[in-house]
């Protein structure tokens, strides 16, 4: 948790290379019935695409479910969501890992944790950073 209460890192991650990187579980957060998500691409060159999936657990982490995928260029770029855990759900919620579509998200569905996941294409350089901050309510 940072200084503000209910405000959490989901991460840092510098981008280079085309991979995936896996930001670390914030968790505690039983009862969380809404998060509002910052996540700010600083750009700095190169590259070609970077998505950055927001995910959730309901099984303590063994199961990753994304909640939300941003798709992030070539530009330094900032996305908000906010999510309701109130949002009824009244069909079946297929789990995916880095499967949501492109600047999507599913509503509705909170666990206990969250992370960040970034999944990158071309070489960047020039301090190319992906930050994700939450504020649980």
């Amino acid at each position: 948790m940072m200084d503000n209460p209910g405000l959490y890192s989901l991460g840092d991650l510098a981008v280079t290379a085309a991979g995936t990187q896996v930001g670390e579980w914030v968790t505690d957060l039983d009862g969380m019935l809404a998060a509002l998500a910052n996540l700010r691409l600083a750009y700095g060159s190169g590259g070609t695409t970077i998505r950055a999936y927001v995910q959730t657990s309901l099984d303590g982490g063994t199961t990753a479910v994304d909640i939300a995928c941003v798709l992030f260029g070539t530009a330094s770029e900032t996305a908000v969501l906010n999510f309701s855990a109130l949002t009824p759900k009244l069909t079946q919620v297929t789990p995916t890992d880095v499967a949501l579509a492109d600047d999507t998200a599913v509503d509705g569905v909170l666990g206990d944790r969250l992370r960040l996941k970034v999944v990158s294409t071309g070489t960047y350089a020039g301090s190319t950073v992906l930050s994700a901050r939450i504020h649980a309510r």
